[in-house]
């Protein structure tokens, strides 16, 4: 048997090797771990890295700057960057960007809210609803959050000509799926959205999950931010080959199948984050996420029986 342990001062990185079969069999502290390698008595093999990261970017006095919001900052900046250069393309006046980005920030921020309180946790928050508001202590969930930016964009195409209702949220498919990258990479800062148990080389050790601080685990918010990057440039290299003349719905009905059938797969993977169980053989997740992939369909059916239209 190879008995060896190696982690550096900080044990970002720790291999352990001991069990034959390569599975994880217990969780405890080592508190000698040279002697119960040694002799056999530690029941793990283990290649992991250990993710014992602040949350935190910056601290100083009553400010605190956390890894996630400058992320989320960064990725609607990303956005705000690809909704300017379609603008430019397509001959948008680049005033109404500044608007339609407010809109959709606080669509996505009270969507994602509220189906975070209400439909993954609703027995908490039911019981003290003044936390709700109380945004800064995280819980956000991407289909409310995909739910209010369609809400929010209905009363900014109100307001606006040559910018319909689905030649916009098209090019939003596209703008949005970076920040979806970078808040799922912020999910990891905050050892959250974390994966069941793995065996595999690349598993994580979250010891600020609260969960068993031990355990290897897919870093499953890092599958989904690979697999929004791989979308992000799918779609983008559909508007690019069709020089901007998409028809209407075929780049959010992409993007509607892509993220949310993604989602469902990998839902297998994660701990659940319900407070709750559901009478089906669905995670409440999954079960979000099937309607979500039967618009996306409908609106590809019917991107292909229609002509591109001048922008209305």
């Amino acid at each position: 048997m190879n008995k060896k342990l190696r982690a550096n001062a900080r044990g970002d990185i720790i291999i352990i090797v001991g069990s034959p079969r390569g599975q994880y069999i217990g969780s405890r502290p080592l508190t000698n771990p040279g002697a119960e390698i040694a002799t056999g008595s530690c029941p793990v093999i283990i290649s992991s890295i250990i993710w014992d990261r602040s949350p935190d970017l910056i601290r100083a006095g009553p400010v605190t700057v956390r890894w996630y919001g400058l992320l989320f900052a960064l990725g609607f900046y990303l956005g705000y960057l690809v909704l300017r250069w379609i603008f430019r393309k397509e001959k948008i006046p680049e005033k109404d960007l500044g608007t339609l980005l407010l809109y959709v920030l606080a669509g996505a921020l009270i969507g994602a809210r509220l189906a975070h309180c209400f439909l993954y946790e609703p027995g908490y928050y039911l019981s003290r609803p003044g936390e709700v508001l109380q945004i800064w202590r995280g819980g956000l969930a991407s289909h409310g959050g995909v739910i209010g930016v369609l809400i929010a964009l209905v009363f900014y195409t109100r307001t606006r000509t040559g910018q319909s209702y689905l030649w916009l949220i098209d090019r939003l498919a596209i703008a949005g799926t970076p920040s979806a990258v970078l808040i799922r990479i912020g999910n990891l800062f905050n050892s959250e959205i974390i994966g069941t148990e793995s065996a595999l080389p690349w598993a994580f050790v979250f010891p600020r999950a609260g969960l068993d601080p031990l355990l290897p685990r897919h870093p499953v918010m890092l599958y989904e931010a690979a697999a929004y990057l791989v979308i992000f440039l799918l779609l983008v290299a559909v508007y690019r080959k069709r020089q901007g003349r998409v028809p209407p719905g075929e780049l959010s009905g992409l993007f509607l199948v892509t993220v949310f059938t993604v989602r469902f797969f990998l839902e297998y993977f994660k701990v659940p984050q319900a407070d709750y169980s559901l009478p089906l053989p669905l995670r409440v997740g999954q079960l979000l996420s099937v309607p979500a992939v039967i618009a996306g369909v409908i609106l590809l059916v019917s991107s292909r029986r229609s002509t591109v239209p001048a922008r209305k």
